[in-house]
Protein backbone atom coordinates (compact mmCIF):
# COMPACT_ATOMS: atom_id res chain seq x y z
CA UNK A 1 0.00 0.00 0.00
CA UNK A 2 2.83 2.36 0.90
CA UNK A 3 4.52 1.56 -2.43
CA UNK A 4 1.37 2.52 -4.31
CA UNK A 5 1.20 5.89 -2.53
CA UNK A 6 4.82 6.71 -3.35
CA UNK A 7 4.31 5.70 -6.97
CA UNK A 8 1.29 7.97 -7.15
CA UNK A 9 3.29 10.91 -5.79
CA UNK A 10 6.19 10.25 -8.15
CA UNK A 11 3.86 10.28 -11.15
CA UNK A 12 2.45 13.64 -10.10
CA UNK A 13 5.95 14.97 -9.48
CA UNK A 14 7.03 13.95 -12.98
CA UNK A 15 4.02 15.74 -14.44
CA UNK A 16 4.61 18.89 -12.39
CA UNK A 17 8.37 19.25 -12.96
CA UNK A 18 7.98 20.93 -16.38
CA UNK A 19 5.47 23.37 -14.88
CA UNK A 20 7.77 24.11 -11.94
CA UNK A 21 10.59 24.82 -14.39
CA UNK A 22 8.43 27.08 -16.52
CA UNK A 23 7.27 28.92 -13.41
CA UNK A 24 10.84 30.14 -12.90
CA UNK A 25 10.63 32.08 -16.16
CA UNK A 26 8.94 35.47 -15.70
CA UNK A 27 5.49 35.93 -17.07
CA UNK A 28 5.22 38.06 -20.15
CA UNK A 29 4.40 41.64 -19.16
CA UNK A 30 0.99 43.01 -20.06
CA UNK A 31 0.39 44.51 -22.48
CA UNK A 32 2.73 42.24 -24.48
CA UNK A 33 5.81 43.89 -25.92
CA UNK A 34 8.70 42.67 -28.03
CA UNK A 35 11.29 44.51 -25.91
CA UNK A 36 11.14 43.59 -22.23
CA UNK A 37 13.89 45.24 -20.21
CA UNK A 38 13.33 43.47 -16.90
CA UNK A 39 16.94 44.15 -15.85
CA UNK A 40 16.61 47.90 -16.38
CA UNK A 41 19.73 48.30 -18.55
CA UNK A 42 18.08 50.40 -21.28
CA UNK A 43 16.65 53.89 -21.23
CA UNK A 44 12.97 54.47 -22.05
CA UNK A 45 13.79 56.03 -25.47
CA UNK A 46 16.07 53.08 -26.31
CA UNK A 47 13.34 50.58 -25.43
CA UNK A 48 10.83 52.48 -27.53
CA UNK A 49 13.17 52.69 -30.52
CA UNK A 50 13.92 48.96 -30.45
CA UNK A 51 10.23 48.15 -29.94
CA UNK A 52 9.16 50.20 -32.96
CA UNK A 53 11.90 48.62 -35.06
CA UNK A 54 10.86 45.06 -34.14
CA UNK A 55 7.14 45.75 -34.56
CA UNK A 56 7.77 47.08 -38.07
CA UNK A 57 9.99 44.07 -38.81
CA UNK A 58 7.22 41.72 -37.68
CA UNK A 59 4.74 43.45 -39.98
CA UNK A 60 7.10 43.25 -42.96
CA UNK A 61 8.33 39.67 -42.52
CA UNK A 62 5.92 37.99 -40.04
CA UNK A 63 9.02 37.11 -37.99
CA UNK A 64 8.85 37.99 -34.31
CA UNK A 65 12.01 38.84 -32.41
CA UNK A 66 11.71 39.37 -28.67
CA UNK A 67 14.43 41.01 -26.57
CA UNK A 68 14.38 40.05 -22.92
CA UNK A 69 16.83 41.30 -20.29
CA UNK A 70 16.72 39.76 -16.82
CA UNK A 71 18.65 40.55 -13.62
CA UNK A 72 19.26 36.85 -12.88
CA UNK A 73 18.78 33.42 -14.45
CA UNK A 74 18.07 31.84 -11.05
CA UNK A 75 20.63 29.14 -11.71
CA UNK A 76 19.13 28.09 -15.05
CA UNK A 77 21.12 27.52 -18.21
CA UNK A 78 20.70 30.56 -20.51
CA UNK A 79 19.66 28.39 -23.46
CA UNK A 80 16.92 26.66 -21.43
CA UNK A 81 15.80 30.01 -20.09
CA UNK A 82 15.57 31.59 -23.53
CA UNK A 83 13.73 28.68 -25.15
CA UNK A 84 11.27 28.48 -22.25
CA UNK A 85 10.52 32.18 -22.67
CA UNK A 86 9.91 31.61 -26.37
CA UNK A 87 7.54 28.74 -25.64
CA UNK A 88 5.67 30.13 -22.64
CA UNK A 89 5.39 33.65 -24.06
CA UNK A 90 4.39 32.40 -27.51
CA UNK A 91 7.06 34.27 -29.46
CA UNK A 92 6.53 33.80 -33.20
CA UNK A 93 3.44 33.10 -35.27
CA UNK A 94 1.46 29.93 -34.72
CA UNK A 95 2.38 27.12 -37.09
CA UNK A 96 5.51 28.86 -38.40
CA UNK A 97 7.94 28.48 -35.47
CA UNK A 98 9.49 31.74 -36.64
CA UNK A 99 10.24 33.37 -33.32
CA UNK A 100 13.59 34.54 -31.97
CA UNK A 101 14.37 35.33 -28.33
CA UNK A 102 17.45 37.41 -27.55
CA UNK A 103 18.17 36.90 -23.86
CA UNK A 104 20.60 39.19 -22.01
CA UNK A 105 21.59 38.92 -18.37
CA UNK A 106 23.94 41.81 -17.58
CA UNK A 107 27.14 41.35 -15.63
CA UNK A 108 27.03 42.11 -11.93
CA UNK A 109 29.59 42.10 -9.13
CA UNK A 110 28.41 38.63 -8.14
CA UNK A 111 27.69 37.02 -11.53
CA UNK A 112 29.02 36.95 -15.06
CA UNK A 113 26.96 38.31 -17.91
CA UNK A 114 25.09 35.81 -20.09
CA UNK A 115 23.74 36.10 -23.62
CA UNK A 116 21.79 33.58 -25.69
CA UNK A 117 19.79 33.79 -28.91
CA UNK A 118 17.06 31.15 -29.16
CA UNK A 119 15.96 30.58 -32.76
CA UNK A 120 12.71 28.81 -33.66
CA UNK A 121 12.85 25.75 -35.90
CA UNK A 122 11.31 27.68 -38.77
CA UNK A 123 14.33 30.00 -38.92
CA UNK A 124 17.21 27.63 -38.26
CA UNK A 125 17.92 27.40 -41.98
CA UNK A 126 18.67 31.11 -42.26
CA UNK A 127 20.00 31.70 -38.72
CA UNK A 128 21.94 28.58 -37.70
CA UNK A 129 22.72 28.18 -34.03
CA UNK A 130 26.45 28.37 -34.77
CA UNK A 131 25.90 31.86 -36.17
CA UNK A 132 23.35 33.07 -33.62
CA UNK A 133 25.36 31.95 -30.59
CA UNK A 134 28.74 32.29 -32.20
CA UNK A 135 29.62 35.17 -34.42
CA UNK A 136 26.61 37.41 -33.76
CA UNK A 137 27.17 37.35 -30.02
CA UNK A 138 30.97 37.34 -30.11
CA UNK A 139 31.42 39.92 -32.86
CA UNK A 140 28.36 42.16 -32.70
CA UNK A 141 27.27 42.17 -29.07
CA UNK A 142 30.02 41.30 -26.58
CA UNK A 143 32.42 44.12 -27.65
CA UNK A 144 29.69 46.70 -26.95
CA UNK A 145 28.67 45.01 -23.70
CA UNK A 146 32.27 45.24 -22.50
CA UNK A 147 31.98 49.01 -22.90
CA UNK A 148 28.73 48.89 -20.89
CA UNK A 149 26.83 49.78 -24.07
CA UNK A 150 23.99 47.27 -23.84
CA UNK A 151 21.81 49.18 -26.28
CA UNK A 152 24.54 49.20 -28.94
CA UNK A 153 25.24 45.50 -28.52
CA UNK A 154 21.58 44.51 -28.67
CA UNK A 155 20.93 46.71 -31.70
CA UNK A 156 23.97 45.33 -33.54
CA UNK A 157 22.78 41.78 -32.94
CA UNK A 158 19.25 42.61 -34.06
CA UNK A 159 20.50 44.26 -37.25
CA UNK A 160 22.27 41.05 -38.30
CA UNK A 161 19.29 38.86 -37.38
CA UNK A 162 16.94 41.02 -39.43
CA UNK A 163 19.26 41.12 -42.44
CA UNK A 164 19.70 37.34 -42.38
CA UNK A 165 15.92 36.87 -42.16
CA UNK A 166 15.27 39.31 -45.00
CA UNK A 167 17.83 37.51 -47.15
CA UNK A 168 20.12 40.52 -47.54
CA UNK A 169 22.95 38.04 -47.10
CA UNK A 170 23.23 34.40 -46.09
CA UNK A 171 24.70 32.96 -42.92
CA UNK A 172 27.64 31.69 -44.98
CA UNK A 173 28.29 35.12 -46.45
CA UNK A 174 28.05 36.76 -43.03
CA UNK A 175 30.44 34.24 -41.50
CA UNK A 176 32.81 34.73 -44.43
CA UNK A 177 33.12 38.43 -43.56
CA UNK A 178 30.95 39.55 -46.45
CA UNK A 179 32.80 37.75 -49.25
CA UNK A 180 29.55 37.84 -51.19
CA UNK A 181 30.12 34.58 -53.05
CA UNK A 182 32.13 31.41 -53.45
CA UNK A 183 34.74 31.43 -56.16
CA UNK A 184 37.96 29.67 -57.01
CA UNK A 185 39.31 27.49 -54.23
CA UNK A 186 36.29 28.15 -52.02
CA UNK A 187 33.93 26.67 -54.59
CA UNK A 188 36.13 23.59 -55.09
CA UNK A 189 36.33 23.14 -51.34
CA UNK A 190 32.55 23.17 -51.00
CA UNK A 191 32.20 20.61 -53.79
CA UNK A 192 34.58 18.31 -51.93
CA UNK A 193 32.70 18.94 -48.71
CA UNK A 194 29.39 18.08 -50.38
CA UNK A 195 30.83 14.80 -51.66
CA UNK A 196 32.04 13.90 -48.18
CA UNK A 197 28.65 14.70 -46.65
CA UNK A 198 26.81 12.66 -49.27
CA UNK A 199 29.13 9.73 -48.62
CA UNK A 200 28.42 9.97 -44.90
CA UNK A 201 24.68 10.01 -45.52
CA UNK A 202 24.88 6.90 -47.67
CA UNK A 203 27.29 4.87 -45.61
CA UNK A 204 26.74 6.06 -42.06
CA UNK A 205 23.93 6.25 -39.58
CA UNK A 206 21.29 8.49 -41.14
CA UNK A 207 19.74 9.34 -37.78
CA UNK A 208 22.96 10.96 -36.65
CA UNK A 209 22.90 13.29 -39.67
CA UNK A 210 19.23 14.24 -39.70
CA UNK A 211 19.41 16.48 -36.65
CA UNK A 212 19.17 19.98 -38.06
CA UNK A 213 21.66 22.78 -38.60
CA UNK A 214 23.06 22.75 -35.07
CA UNK A 215 25.22 19.70 -35.76
CA UNK A 216 26.47 20.65 -39.22
CA UNK A 217 30.23 21.38 -39.49
CA UNK A 218 29.53 25.08 -39.84
CA UNK A 219 32.95 26.04 -38.47
CA UNK A 220 34.53 24.74 -41.72
CA UNK A 221 33.04 27.68 -43.61
CA UNK A 222 34.50 30.31 -41.28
Amino acid sequence: MMHIKWTHHLVWLALLLPLISLARVPQRPEPPRLVNDLAGILTAPQVEELENMLVQFDRETSTQVAVVTVPSLDGMDPSDYAFQIGESWGVGHEGKNNGVVMLVKPKTEQEQGKVFIAVGYGLEGVIPDAVANGKIIDQEMIPRFRENDYYGGIKNGLDVIMKLTRGEYTAEQYSGDGSGGLVGGGFIFLVILAIIILSMMKGGNKNSFNTGSRNLPFWILL
